[in-house]
């Protein structure tokens, strides 16, 4: 069942997710990655907001351990975020031609 990420991160900033985003060889209006359907960021009172939306948890969760995690890190991060997951229900994309 696919699931939502809701991912806040104190303290960062835009330019740092740029960072990250840019050590995974992707870029925005990209493809998303296997297993990941959506992914979009803000910033907020206190850093950024982060929500992707992905095929599954454990895809989700082998990314961030790999992926996510140590960028962040490159980055400056100052820790991990407080993420919350949410089942989903229905989602909408746009065909590919």
């Amino acid at each position: 069942m696919p699931v939502a990420i809701v991912m806040d991160f104190p303290g960062a900033a835009l330019d740092q997710h740029d960072q990250v985003i840019a050590g995974m060889g992707l870029q925005s209006g990209g493809p998303a990655v296997p297993g990941g359907l959506f992914h979009w960021v803000t910033a907020t009172d206190d850093g950024i907001r982060v929500v992707d939306v992905w095929e599954t948890k454990e895809q989700f969760e082998k990314f961030a351990q790999q992926k996510i995690g140590p960028h962040t890190q490159d980055a400056g991060f100052h820790g991990p975020p407080t993420t919350t997951f949410h089942e989903v229900d229905n989602y909408f994309t746009t065909p590919t031609s």
